[in-house]
């Protein structure tokens, strides 16, 4: 077995570095804009296949949020094949994003039988809508086998795209019943009550403003590692992850690898990924060495918060591809090596108008500024009043593995917002509506309602330990975890905001009614909600556990358990305010946390199993072997030595046969009683029960099995290990 190892390590150590990239340009020359959005039906193409009346009414109303008709959907279908077809597509798929957290997509070629006759055929109905099986996917009791329908429907905000010979159709997926059975179709709810909120806010500013939509900058992180080793891993093919692993001497201790000299074959890599993002229309922009060895980052420019997590997935799909192209494989995982920094995936999250304003941008006048504090405030509100949600929406049983480690955010939501802006909202809780204040920053500023001036973009530091930071024109939720669909975070902050700004509106209405001056209103509700959300600011040490004290009095939600904290999406408030803004039933709630408890228990029951059969399998036989070899050398010894020697010589041994058998032991009584809590978990009567007991029973001892199996690996003679060490996977590339 040992030589599977060091097979591993030859081939991968001899990897040629694989420059081509396949159909790219290859020239010097070459330009982005040549290529950019190469495979993507984007708006202007579509003016070169459908008809111009056609178009018109189908941008009209995509820009307006309006059902597509039927009719117009059998125009655009005629494009969009001839389009594909043009381009080499054989084949099309309703594309979709079920509770499995990925996507989904099933394949049917543009032709039909008529009268024995094959025709191309793409019609309305097949663009419109199609009918996967709704019970093999994810439903949380939603639907059953014997429920099985469910209706993938076309979603023309977001364009379709050609991935090889297939059309791909970005699509919602929903039950029979109604109910969304996906991240898509709450996320594109929530946009539109968020837009619906945010524009009735901004008519107290600008009556110019007819829409409002949120914007998302993403940052995918990632590790990659050689598939020969990845293969010699059976942990890192079955579950993403290194269950077992000593720390490597050297790791990212001196910090040399943060936004270093990216190595030649990454770069190949790469170049390879960003060609085939761009030509996909994803705007990728920035690419670079993360904090880990072997782990890495690329983010694009910001778009629509629904094409952005399009955007997203597919990046993450066409990863895969090309990793495995450059003998590769990119890990997603949280957390894939203790003791070095997990994958995040930072959702940089900002509103903006139709008139080209970003709302949580400082502005450069009076009323500019004035408005600015009144988003970024009810944002603060909004995130003080559903900070368990939030965190419900971001947990998992692989990012619990990285909350509150290694530079990642706590399991605790709050917001950090520098010292700048922290100054002007202290100013302004104790300020009136008459008379300004002067704050010396950069430069002086003075704050009032009607004379608010210019305020800088924050200039201080980022707070790395802030889960939710408000970085000078955006906030970046930071909690995100690099293997998730970020549409569940979206949703839930997008949801969250809009009732909040539904809740202020209200509550400025109540007092114009009243006879108060709009100025007035404005400045004495936002002075209150300065006062309201002080809990959920913090700017300090998010690690420490003075915090952690601080945080449950400030009466945030301090639960670390991921079980528990999917509670979060059933609690009365979540529940209403998903209600309020129509973006989940309590049904779909419900259900939705059923899978989350579902998908919880099943990973942590097949990595319990895989660490299972790699300590029997894999660790105790070289412990064994090694053991044995020390043992023949005892005996060895005492037949040359004297005995008085002997004592002396075989000391050394004498002890790491101890530990060997002492660990050894333990790994075995461990894997029993792991293995007995799996079994009682899985009779439990409902999702939640199991989810809970793999957690609080299987969990703790995995960590213990592990921390006997790594202590293995320190003592064990090199050459008998047979499974590759922390130093080869994360410094081979």
């Amino acid at each position: 077995m040992a030589n599977v190892r060091f097979d591993a390590l030859k081939v991968a150590k001899e990897r040629q570095v694989d420059v081509q990239r396949d159909n790219a340009p290859c020239t010097k020359d070459s330009k982005v804009k040549d290529y950019f959005a190469r495979d993507v039906f984007t708006r202007e193409r579509m003016k070169e296949y459908i008809d111009e009346q056609v178009l018109a009414q189908l941008f009209d109303d995509v820009d307006n949020g309006r059902t597509i008709h039927r009719e117009i959907a059998g125009s655009v279908a005629i494009g969009i094949r001839k389009w594909a077809m043009d381009r080499g597509a054989t084949h099309f798929t309703h594309w979709f994003q079920p509770l499995t957290g990925g996507t989904a997509e099933k394949h049917d070629a543009f032709f039909t039988l008529k009268d024995g006759m094959l025709l191309e055929e793409f019609s309305g109905d097949s663009l419109y809508q199609q009918e996967p099986d709704a019970s093999s996917f994810p439903s949380g009791g939603i639907r059953n086998t014997f429920e099985a329908r469910g209706y993938s429907a076309w979603d023309p905000s977001s364009p379709v795209f050609l991935i090889g010979d297939t059309l791909c159709i970005p699509t919602v997926f929903v039950a029979y019943t109604g109910e969304a059975l996906d991240y898509k179709t709450p996320l594109i709810r929530s946009t539109a009550a968020l837009c619906h909120a945010a524009r009735e806010v901004c008519a107290y500013f600008d009556k110019q403003v007819k829409h409002v939509h949120a914007n998302l900058g993403w940052e995918q992180e990632y590790f990659l590692v050689d598939e020969a080793l990845y293969h010699a891993r059976p942990d890192l093919m079955l579950t993403g992850r290194t269950l077992m692993g000593h720390d490597s001497a050297k790791s990212q201790q001196l910090e040399d690898h943060y936004f270093g000299a990216i190595p030649v074959r990454v770069l190949a890599f790469m170049r390879d990924l960003e060609y085939e993002a761009l030509c996909a229309g994803i705007p990728v922009r920035t690419r670079h060495n993360e904090v880990a060895p072997n782990q890495f980052e690329m983010a694009p420019i910001y778009e629509d918060v629904n094409l952005a997590n399009d955007h997203n997935l597919l990046v993450m799909s066409i990863m895969e591809r090309v990793a495995q192209r450059h003998h590769f494989r990119v890990l997603l995982h949280e957390k894939p090596y203790a003791g070095v920094n997990g994958s995040g995936k930072h959702c940089n999250w900002s509103m903006a108008t139709n008139t080209g304003v970003n709302l949580l941008a400082p502005g450069k006048n009076p009323y500019q500024n004035l408005q600015f504090i009144t988003f970024l405030v009810n944002v603060l509100m909004a995130v003080q009043r559903h900070n368990g949600l939030l965190k419900a929406s971001i947990v998992s049983a692989t990012n619990e593995h990285r909350l509150g480690a290694n530079e990642a955010p706590p399991a605790i939501i709050s917001v950090f917002l520098g010292k700048q802006i922290t100054e002007v909202l202290d100013k302004l809780e104790h300020a009136s509506a008459d008379k300004g204040i002067i704050i010396n920053a950069k430069k002086e500023m003075k704050l009032g309602v009607a004379n608010i001036p210019e305020i800088l973009l924050d200039n201080t530091d980022r707070n790395r330990t802030s889960p939710f930071a408000f970085t000078g024109n955006r906030f970046e939720f930071r909690a995100v975890g690099s293997s998730a669909n970020c549409g569940a975070a979206m949703l839930a902050l997008n949801a969250a905001v809009a009732e909040q700004l539904m809740l202020f509106k209200a509550e400025v209405d109540g007092r114009i009614e009243k006879g108060e001056p709009k100025e007035r209103a404005l400045f004495d509700v936002i002075r209150k909600y300065i006062v309201a959300c002080k809990p959920i600011r913090f700017d300090g040490n998010g690690y420490s556990e003075e915090w952690k004290a601080e945080a449950g009095k400030r009466g945030l939600d301090c639960e670390t358990s991921a079980p528990l904290v999917i509670d979060r999406y059933l609690l009365p408030s979540s529940i209403g305010m998903f209600r309020t803004t129509g973006v989940l039933s309590e049904a779909e709630l419900q259900s939705r946390c059923e899978v989350k408890w579902e998908t919880y228990a099943k990973k942590l029951q097949i990595e319990s199993r895989v660490l299972g059969d790699l300590v029997v399998n894999h660790v105790l036989p070289a412990a064994k072997r090694y053991q044995t070899m020390l043992l023949q050398n005892v005996l060895a010894v005492k037949q040359v030595f004297s005995a008085d020697e002997t004592a002396t010589l075989n000391e050394m041994d004498y002890s790491i046969i101890r530990q060997i058998e002492n660990h050894s032991g333990a790994i075995l009584e461990g894997v029993e009683k792991m293995t007995d809590a799996r079994h009682k978990a899985n009779r439990l009567p409902d999702e939640r029960s199991k989810a809970i007991a793999y957690h609080d029973t299987v969990l703790p001892l995995m960590a213990q099995i592990r921390e006997h199996a790594d202590a293995l690996e320190m003592i064990v003679d090199d050459e008998m290990w047979t499974l590759p060490k922390y130093r080869e996977l994360l410094f081979i590339h």
